[in-house]
């Protein structure tokens, strides 16, 4: 099972930056980065909430499920 974050598709449907979406949510780039990357590990509800109120979406927009194949490598496998 992976998660995928759609930060960058939602970004480009709102014609939003990285630099205003920080600053909309007070979130630093860095974070963001990691997010709109798939890079990380967990979210916050009021994360994922000021996402979604700043980017005009719903959780729903923003995560999707992806089913992995038997030769996608784990991320946690990873050495």
């Amino acid at each position: 099972m992976k998660i995928k974050v759609n930060l960058d598709l939602m970004m480009v449907k709102r014609g939003m930056s990285l630099n205003e979406l920080s600053k909309r949510v007070g979130i630093t780039l860095a974070n963001l980065s990691i997010l709109k990357n798939n890079k990380a590990k967990a979210i916050r509800f009021t994360t994922l909430s000021a996402l979604c109120n700043a980017l005009d979406c719903t959780v729903a927009d923003l995560l999707e499920y992806v089913e992995e194949t038997d030769d996608e490598p784990d991320e946690s496998d990873e050495s």
